[in-house]
């Protein structure tokens, strides 16, 4: 049976018009490789997907789902080895309501960064993560 995992992919508007204004949060790990995510981790029992996303969100990032806006129309899964068992990863997306609001990490993390897309998908070093990024950025792009 697969690890089940979920999170948000959060992004800032910094002007009105998305291609030229948006930034995406990315955490970076203090354990094994320091690579880079959008904040995310595993279900705990008795947890729907969503909860684990803001539960998450909180734990690893200080953001409260009230300084969020989910995005409807968006959600995607990622499939991938972790130590050879699979894992499956579900993503939302959401848009920080003030995008100035501090960051909080916890100490599963050392760094963050907000990026534009291409910085964020040279942080993100996994294809799929990078793959997904570029999605989202199209997705929002095609709302304005």
């Amino acid at each position: 049976m697969a690890v089940r995992a979920c999170g948000l992919i959060i992004y800032r508007r910094l002007q009105s018009k998305v291609s030229d204004g948006i930034e995406y949060l990315l955490l970076q790990t203090s354990y094994g490789t320091h690579h880079w995510t959008p904040p995310k981790g595993h279900v705990d029992p008795g947890e729907d997907d969503l909860q684990t996303a803001f539960r998450e969100t909180q734990e690893e990032a200080g953001l409260e789902a009230s300084q969020l806006t989910l995005i409807e129309g968006y959600k995607k899964e990622l499939h991938y080895p972790v130590h050879g068992k699979p894992k499956t990863v579900t993503y939302w997306l959401a848009e920080m309501k003030d995008c100035n609001a501090e960051i909080k990490l916890s100490e599963e993390h050392q760094a963050f960064q907000w990026l534009k897309l291409e910085d964020a998908c040279k942080f993100a070093e996994y294809e799929d993560m990078q793959a997904t990024l570029k999605e989202v950025h199209q997705f929002l792009c095609s709302k304005e």
